[in-house]
């Protein structure tokens, strides 16, 4: 279970949202839900209190109760989302978090319960822990697509595909286009797809994970292919720019001559200079010594 700023705003921080002012041990979903049951209601001249004291003196102890006498509330409505296949335990803690924060938000001076105040944040929540969850690809992203998302789910009977007459008569009930009851059915109909196998026997050469993930794109191996080819062009050029020409022409016989690495011997390059191979040796150390402090900058 997460911690959200709602939460820590209302409560103790050793609080959690799902055993909130319990004691004892709430195992499971079945206790928390027969627990919160059985937590008294507050009346209305106590909820207006209540209310009144969080607003006026920042009382923690006030809001706390309001919270925990509507927990009920929360179970019963994240119930009914139960048919997206997310666990009811987040459910009910992401219902809990839109609570708290109807609760810091509530006003007695509306005239408005909080229950009938508090339904629509800890719906919102709900909805939106649903959006991000049920599916690695968004089925809905603007706002008229989520309320046709929610909608469609409620209205439509069974898993087989909608007719004709039944998109026609849905989208004139929702006022919507036809096109777009089915696009999103579309959408609801399709089906999370294992990118690796279940298994691990021969089926894994087969999984979608085989032949999706790519060396080249890794992001590692991209990030150093970028760093190689700015060593080998400007990096490159720019070390070998600060070398006397003595050093540079040694440097570039003996490893840039040629791809294959075989370039000029100690002995050939003693030969053209007119000094030992020992001294072509120390010029080529000093030389890529320097070379490669110039080239940190391009690291």
């Amino acid at each position: 279970m997460k911690t959200a700023s709602a939460q820590t705003a209302l409560m103790p921080a050793e609080s959690n949202a799902l055993a909130l002012g319990f004691s004892g041990s709430l195992g499971n979903i079945d206790a928390y839900i027969s627990a919160v049951n059985r937590l008294p209601m507050l009346t209305h001249e106590e909820e207006v209190k209540l209310a009144r004291d969080l607003r006026e003196k920042n009382d923690l102890g006030a809001a706390q109760k309001m919270v925990l006498s509507h927990l009920r509330l929360v179970v019963s409505i994240a119930r009914g989302y139960l048919g997206y296949g997310l666990p009811h335990a987040d459910l009910i803690q992401e219902g809990n978090i839109g609570l708290m924060k109807a609760v810091k938000r509530f006003d007695p001076a509306q005239n408005v319960r909080l229950v009938s105040y508090a339904m629509h944040w800890i719906k919102a929540e709900i909805h939106e822990y649903i959006l991000k969850n049920w599916r690695l690809v968004k089925v809905a992203t603007t706002k008229a697509q989520r309320k046709l998302f929610f909608n469609l789910r409620s209205h439509k009977e069974g898993l087989d595909a909608m007719t004709p007459a039944q998109v026609e008569a849905l989208a004139k009930t929702l006022d919507v286009k036809r096109e777009e009851v089915i696009e999103m059915e579309t959408r609801l109909s399709g089906r999370d797809i294992a990118l690796e196998s279940p298994t691990d026997d021969e089926d894994d050469k087969f999984a979608p994970i085989a032949y999706l993930s790519s060396d080249n794109s890794e992001p590692t191996r991209v990030i150093e292919a970028k760093q190689y080819d700015r060593l080998q062009s400007e990096g490159l050029e720019a070390a070998l720019s600060k070398l006397d020409e003595r050093s540079r022409r040694i440097v570039e016989a003996r490893w840039l001559a040629n791809d294959d690495g075989s370039g000029a011997t100690l002995h050939e390059l003693a030969d053209e200079f007119g000094v030992s191979a020992e001294r072509i040796r120390q010029i080529e150390a000093v030389a890529l010594k320097k070379m490669k402090t110039s080239l940190q900058a391009y690291s």
